[in-house]
């Protein structure tokens, strides 16, 4: 018998929600075939079975999020060795170990979400109940809920796979669990917080804000996870300056015009402001660096660089990585990016196209904003938030003019970039948008 494991299929993934099985219960499978299709905080993966045998068990339904190396499957190879659920205590594992399937084929697919209860049928007679006082193994939801609703698990009843107290098996505790825990009573002129919405989020029946829960993305969770992450332990500091981008805006302009005559595609302001980043992160390498740690004594200066591009996909924020930046024309990052936009929106880039970024670039000009900060996406050391360009009254000699101007403002990591490297490098930044030939040259 061979436990199927989660793996880790990317550098940030820590957990994985099976989008679709493929294969049922009592299906046979040969090597090569499509098992499931996971989604993870980078895209939607299909594994295929790399050993031959009868699917036995599914351990996690489809909808439910689990963590890295937990069982979510068992296949019958017939060599007849007993998994042993992931939970269970090292004293208790037979001296013979199953063997692990680790190693499965990947490949990029679109999503498909799903949705079920976290229950998992199991025989009776596999279902063994504890002892007085021993140890009760629950799935890692249960264990979540347990914390955050303070339940009581020691006289729950397991009808999980190997006796696992699954979700199924709390809904009870969970509808006798209206009362919060005791706490501080509010101070006086503090609004009034419902119970079930403090401790849960669950909106109370009483809530004036007329809530409905809606469920979060995988993807929508992990972006929660890292940006809080970020905001929380990096020290961001600011930095905001103005370019004036008539020429800019005319050398595109001039630039499209000549394309569209040659049959090609049109470049972006976008595009142009790419190779100008990678060109400014050229001069300035020390602003292409990650901070490892407190305790390490070094930072990571990047040889590479690789620019992300930050893209409002349907399922939520997704940062497609163009590799190699400063070494593309702009026609090529152009066509490159927009490769990857498609594929974001369509939940297809693959971990590989979302992974080695050492700089970002957010833009939400297209949608009138003028300005904006962004949260650093770790483990890089800045991002460039960019607002819209559009004309303002300027004073050029003696005189008041309407000419374009771009604003944008750098996010940096203070833990490796001071504020005087910040200010050099958007000079430079700067220079190069106010003398774009220099950017296409």
């Amino acid at each position: 018998m061979i436990e199927i494991r989660m793996p880790r299929l990317s550098d940030t993934m820590e957990e994985g929600a099976i989008a679709i099985w493929h294969k049922q219960p009592g299906d046979r499978v040969d090597v090569g075939d499509l098992l499931v299709e996971i989604e993870t905080d980078k895209a939607t993966m299909e594994y295929e079975a790399y050993e031959a045998g009868t699917l036995t068990e599914h351990l996690v339904p489809e909808g439910q999020l689990v963590s890295i190396g937990a069982p979510i499957a068992l296949l019958d190879d017939g060599v007849g060795n007993v998994a042993v659920p992931q939970d269970v205590a090292p004293e208790a594992v037979a001296p013979a170990a199953p063997p692990v399937s680790a190693a499965v084929a990947v490949s990029a697919t679109a999503v498909v979400e799903g949705a079920t209860d976290d229950s998992a049928p199991f025989p009776a007679a596999a279902r063994p109940e504890p002892e007085v006082g021993e140890r009760r193994f629950a799935s890692p939801l249960v264990r979540k809920l347990a914390r955050e609703n303070h339940l009581d698990l020691s006289h729950v009843r397991g009808t999980g796979p190997g006796g696992r107290i699954i979700f199924a098996d709390t809904v009870h505790l969970l509808e006798h669990e209206a009362e919060p825990p005791a706490g501080p009573t509010p101070a006086l002129g503090a609004p009034a917080t419902p119970a079930s919405s403090a401790s849960t989020g669950t909106p109370a029946p009483d809530d004036k804000r007329a809530p409905e829960s809606v469920p979060l993305t995988s993807l929508r969770r992990v972006v929660a996870r890292r940006l809080g992450d970020s905001a929380r332990s990096v020290p961001h500091f600011y930095v905001t300056a103005a370019a004036d981008a008539e020429e800019f805006m005319l050398l595109r302009t001039e630039l499209n015009a000549q394309l569209v005559a040659a049959g090609r595609s049109k470049v972006s302001v976008n595009d142009l402001l790419i190779r100008a980043c990678a060109l400014a992160l050229r001069e300035h390498p020390l602003v292409n660096a990650s901070y490892i740690n407190d305790a390490s004594s070094e930072m990571l200066v990047h040889q590479r660089i690789n620019v992300g591009v930050a893209v409002a996909a349907e399922a939520g924020l997704m940062v497609p990585v163009i590799d190699d930046a400063d070494q593309k024309t702009v026609s090529q990052l152009g066509a490159e990016t927009k490769h990857l936009v498609s594929l974001a929106n369509d939940k297809k880039l693959t971990p590989a196209q979302m992974s080695g970024g050492t700089f970002t670039i957010s833009n939400l000009g297209m949608f009138g904003v003028e300005h904006f900060t962004a949260i650093i996406n770790p483990p890089e050391g800045a991002i460039l938030a960019v607002g819209g360009t559009a004309r303002e009254a300027v004073v050029v000699g003696a005189d008041i003019v309407a000419r374009y101007r771009m604003h944008y403002t750098l996010s940096a990591d203070h833990r490796i970039i001071d504020g005087a490297l910040a200010a050099t490098f958007l000079q430079t930044l700067t220079r190069l948008i106010e003398n774009p030939w220099t950017i296409v040259a």
